[in-house]
């Protein structure tokens, strides 16, 4: 049995992560185009359906796990760290 308190709490992202689910849809968008695919194209390269790719793509506060990261970047012929090769800021402390 899940806490209600602690699903809730799991549920609401830092605004942190929200831009860093924002930059990771921009890629994943970027990537399926240029190759040419669809959602459910994509979702037949890799271990995901194609409902958790539109979720990911669309849903501001979407979150992934590394083993969906790693099948999207099969999908794509990507290396996965190309999926989320953006700038990161460790200096500054994050709310």
């Amino acid at each position: 049995m899940i806490i209600p308190e602690l699903r809730d709490m799991a549920a609401k992202m830092k605004p942190r992560d929200v831009e860093r689910m924002r930059k990771f849809r921009e890629l994943l968008i970027r990537f399926r185009e240029e190759k040419g695919l669809g959602q459910r194209e994509l979702s037949l390269r890799c271990d995901i359906h194609h409902s958790k790719i539109s979720v990911l793509e669309k849903k501001e506060d979407s979150s992934l796990t590394l083993t969906t990261l790693f099948e999207l970047a099969r999908g794509l012929g990507v290396h996965p760290k190309e999926l989320i090769d953006y700038d990161f800021d460790f200096s500054k402390r994050n709310p």
